[in-house]
């Protein structure tokens, strides 16, 4: 929802006479799964002027407060949003300070205590000479530290990671090559293959799940020939294929064998316990076929899980039998979790950012997908679908052994 409302309401706020930086801060600036409100910040020379065009917003639902530097709103969908307007040479320390976590403040101004200074909101101090302020980079330098990415700053080993050069260099939307996990499902693949080129991709892999031998069988001709006639993009033949309780795939082996790409999943049989669905997973993985586990946890948000998996084994096992884990960005999944994308990197397992899209719009998804990648650390490297198609293709080949 906040991703929605974001950046309309950021465009309306710069309408303002005299606004020089506007930036979300807050959990959305960490890009965590849940937000549950609205920090802006805003350097201006009127703050009157963006105050008022701020409680004009036409989403605006009720005005809870409104003052010369701080204003809340309550939106139509329910958000609260807090205006902040803050000097300019405050606006590093307050950007900082808003962005949060809690705990990774704490350390910073742990840090600073140590070393004889004030960190707070409106700069850093030493006594009353303020020796930093304008910048987050400053407010990090003065600290001791190189600038941590506000994915980062939850005070999960960040500082340490900073303190011996150890910081990952984050992957981004524009490392990514293509989208491995999106359904056609009746659209002309010829659209598809639009839209993905559109969103400037290389490839795009088309898993619908459940065609039947015969429908599937059409469907890679199909794909056959289009490639022959498409500039600029490839469609990968791929399958959403499920993980039978015995371990086996539910796809005869000559179609498995005509995929570039097998997209394995679980979605029925969650009652088994533990050791039998974490054995049901190793035994699929066997599969000379087998190529991503998709959304492994079996995710959906703000519900429990619906089974139960040994997930460090799982993660070792793709490591050694080279196929991949699924970060799987529909916002009511995000599976993997970040704390589990940062033990796959940790591992040395790959992952693949894919949408599970089933419509044009839900390509989009790709960026929560690499906000949650940030978040557990992941670099380009660590990220299957940063690959060219060259390589790409190289490693799936290597992966079917």
């Amino acid at each position: 929802m906040a991703e929605g409302v974001a950046a309309p309401l950021l465009a309306h706020i710069r309408g303002a006479q005299g606004v020089q930086d506007v930036v979300i801060a807050g959990s959305f600036r960490r890009r965590k799964e849940v937000v549950r409100d609205l920090d802006v910040l805003v350097t201006c020379e009127d703050s009157r002027s963006v105050t008022q065009r701020f409680l004009g917003y036409e989403d605006v639902a009720e005005t809870i407060a409104s003052g010369k530097t701080r204003s809340t709103v309550r939106l139509g969908s329910g958000l609260q949003v807090d205006l902040r307007v803050v000097p300019a040479e405050s606006y590093g320390a307050a950007l900082h300070y808003f962005t949060g976590s809690k705990a990774h403040n704490i350390a910073i101004r742990t840090r600073g205590v140590k070393r004889g200074l004030k960190i707070n909101e409106y700069g850093v101090f030493r006594g009353d000479e303020r020796l930093a302020g304008r910048t987050e980079e400053e407010v990090f330098a003065v600290a001791g530290l190189p600038y941590i990415e506000p994915e980062l700053r939850e005070n999960r080993g960040e500082i340490e990671a900073a303190l011996e050069g150890r910081l990952p260099k984050l992957v981004t939307l524009a490392d990514i090559r293509g989208d491995l996990h999106v359904h056609a499902n009746d659209r002309p693949l010829r659209r598809l293959a639009e839209a993905a080129r559109e969103h400037s991709y290389e490839y795009v892999a088309v898993a619908d799940r459940g065609l039947g031998p015969r429908r599937l069988a059409a469907r890679l001709d199909e794909i056959d020939r289009l490639n022959e006639e498409l500039d600029g993009i490839t469609l990968l033949k791929s399958a959403e294929v499920e993980i039978r309780e015995d371990g086996s795939l539910d796809l005869s082996e000559g179609l498995l064998a005509r995929l570039d790409l097998v997209v394995c999943a679980l979605h029925s049989g969650f009652d088994l316990p533990r050791n039998r669905q974490t054995d049901r997973v190793l035994r699929a993985m066997e599969s000379p076929y087998f190529g991503v586990l998709a959304h492994p946890a079996g995710r959906i948000m703000n519900e429990p899980e619906p089974y139960e998996l040994d997930f460090e084994r799982i993660v070792e096992a793709v490591r050694d039998r080279g196929c991949f884990l699924e970060l799987n960005a529909q916002p009511s999944r995000l599976d993997l979790d970040d704390v589990r994308c940062k033990l796959a990197k940790e591992i040395g397992a790959k992952v693949a950012i894919s949408t599970d899209a089933h419509s044009r719009a839900e390509l989009d998804y790709m960026s929560l997908g690499v906000g949650q990648a940030r978040r557990g650390w992941l670099e380009a490297g660590d990220v299957l679908n940063t690959r060219p198609l060259p390589d790409l293709l190289a490693l799936l080949r290597a992966a079917d052994g």
